[in-house]
């Protein structure tokens, strides 16, 4: 399939195997938080540097991922280009991760996506409880 011929509307197009994979939750917060200068406080908007993370890193600034799921996450982005892993030969062995190019340029959507999602949070809890209230 050539570049001209992509279309995430088709049921077997790959674009919509990636477009599942950059939608999904922690691919997201993974991509935002290796932009992240790590400090999250209040209005933060993950605009640091980017900089390498270490996996432990990564896992204390995503509460609620497991393990498995980082893991799982990371390699994913790592076999779609989106970041790079390096090994470095320390004792212990310390890993690290950071985006590359291709991964810098999904992280400025993501990241529009995410404050997008933190402004308009009360609208949505307010349209929520509307509906439920008219519905419900």
């Amino acid at each position: 399939m050539s570049k001209a011929e992509y279309d995430a509307f088709l049921a077997q197009c790959p674009s919509r195997q990636l477009l599942d994979r950059i939608t999904d939750k922690w691919v997201a917060l993974v991509l935002a938080a290796l932009r992240s200068d790590g400090s999250h406080r209040f209005g933060a908007d993950c605009a640091g540097d980017p900089r390498p993370r270490r996996y432990s890193e990564l896992f204390r600034t995503l509460p609620g991922v497991s393990q498995k799921m980082l893991t799982q996450t990371l390699r994913a982005l790592e076999r779609d280009g989106l970041i790079t892993r390096t090994v470095e030969p320390t004792v212990p062995v310390t890993v690290t991760y950071e985006l590359t190019d291709l991964g810098f340029s999904l992280h400025e959507m993501i990241r529009g996506l995410k404050s997008w999602a933190e402004t308009h949070m009360d609208d949505v809890l307010a349209n929520r409880a509307a509906y439920d209230t008219r519905v419900g």
